[in-house]
């Protein structure tokens, strides 16, 4: 997901889509747990996206609180 399609949703979108993300990121790392993942750069490239969702999640409530 682009910087600039995190930035067009909503804060109710981000709350969702952060949700999803952090669910889909326990399961692979209890997959990763289990046993080998296909691809185990996929951990860190889901766990980066969902420190860049609650960046823009909360540049919003900053923004919104001024």
């Amino acid at each position: 997901m682009k910087n600039s399609e995190i930035k067009a949703l909503s804060t109710a979108e981000l709350n969702e889509k952060i949700a999803h993300e952090k669910e889909a990121l326990r399961k692979i790392q209890f997959a990763h747990q289990i046993a080998a993942v296909e691809n185990p750069m996929k951990i860190k490239a889901n766990r980066r996206l969902v420190a860049r969702l609650k960046t823009e999640l909360r540049a919003k409530e900053l923004t919104n609180n001024k």
